[in-house]
C-alpha cells in the first residue's frame, strides 16, 4: 500500500471518530444519554447507541459537508448491518427490551451544527 494511500486512511478514520463524538456530545446537549460509542458485534457496528426517556436511539453518524451526501452515505446494505447490531445489542442488553427503537442518522459538517434526522429508516 502506498504511503499517501495509508495517510489518506488513517486521516478518514480519524475524522469518523472525530465526527463521532462531536455527534455525541451534540445529542447528549439535546438530552440524551450515551450508552455505547463504536459499539461491534461480529455482524456489524452502530456509531452511536442513546437513550431518551424509555426511547433507545441507534445513530450511524457521517462527517460530511453537505448534509444530502451525509444522508446519501447510509446505504440499505448499511440500514441491515446497523439492524443486525441493534438486534445483538437488545439480546445482550435486556433492561432496554420494552424501550421504544428508532434509527437516527447524524451528518456532522465543519463548522457548522450536526444535523439530526430522527427514525430515518425502519428495519
Amino acid at each position: 500500500m502506498k504511503l499517501s494511500m495509508k495517510r489518506d486512511r488513517i486521516a478518514r478514520y480519524q475524522k469518523g471518530h472525530t465526527g463521532e463524538n462531536w455527534a455525541a456530545l451534540y445529542l447528549w446537549l439535546k438530552g440524551y444519554k450515551k450508552l455505547a460509542l463504536r459499539y461491534k458485534t461480529k455482524l456489524g457496528e452502530i456509531d452511536l447507541v442513546m437513550a431518551k426517556g424509555r426511547q433507545l436511539v441507534f445513530c450511524e453518524v457521517k462527517a460530511r459537508a453537505a448534509i444530502t451526501g451525509g444522508l446519501e452515505a447510509v446505504s440499505p446494505k448499511s440500514q441491515q448491518r446497523i439492524g443486525r447490531a441493534a438486534r445483538i445489542f437488545l439480546q445482550k442488553n435486556p433492561k432496554y427490551q420494552n424501550y421504544a427503537s428508532r434509527f437516527d442518522v447524524v451528518v456532522v459538517r465543519p463548522y457548522r451544527v450536526p444535523y439530526h434526522l430522527k427514525d430515518a429508516w425502519r428495519p
